[in-house]
């Protein structure tokens, strides 16, 4: 399982929007040259911020801005935006194990409460971490580096 790069686009997006937003006119071009992806990409992954009400983007070359402070955006909230788990079911199951087989005939029962016990403990980890901790740490980074 590996869960896209769409997530980590998000955030680094995210944290762009945060520290460029006063100096510079955040437009899906400037965030693909930091991001180092096609712009596209970047106005698929800004719409789908949009959506979740977590950046607001003026069409044409208006750029991009956070619609609500980093402090009330989660990490779950970035993920549920920009990943689709189907029935929101992180870990998909084989279609039709065989019954006829002893391990077939009982993996989920042994497995189904295990996968979602380890999602749920994702999402309260994820829901624990703000956009606002990853822009102190990478403020915190930047200085560091100058």
């Amino acid at each position: 399982m590996q869960i896209s790069s769409r997530f980590t686009i998000a955030i680094h997006t995210l944290t762009c929007i945060s520290i460029f937003q006063g100096e510079h006119k955040v437009t899906s071009e400037f965030l693909a040259r930091s991001v180092n992806v096609n712009p596209v990409i970047i106005r698929k992954v800004l719409g789908q911020l949009k959506n979740a009400d977590l950046v607001q983007v003026q069409r044409g070359s208006g750029g991009a801005t956070l619609a609500r402070p980093l402090a009330e955006m989660t990490l779950l909230d970035v993920f549920n935006a920009v990943e689709s788990i189907e029935n929101q079911q992180l870990f998909s199951f084989h279609d039709q194990p065989n019954p006829d087989c002893p391990v077939g005939r009982n993996i989920h029962q042994v497995l189904d409460n295990r996968l979602e016990e380890i999602q749920k403990a994702m999402e309260v980890k994820m829901k624990s971490m703000t956009l606002e901790d990853i822009l102190d740490d990478t403020k915190a980074l930047i200085e560091k580096s100058q």
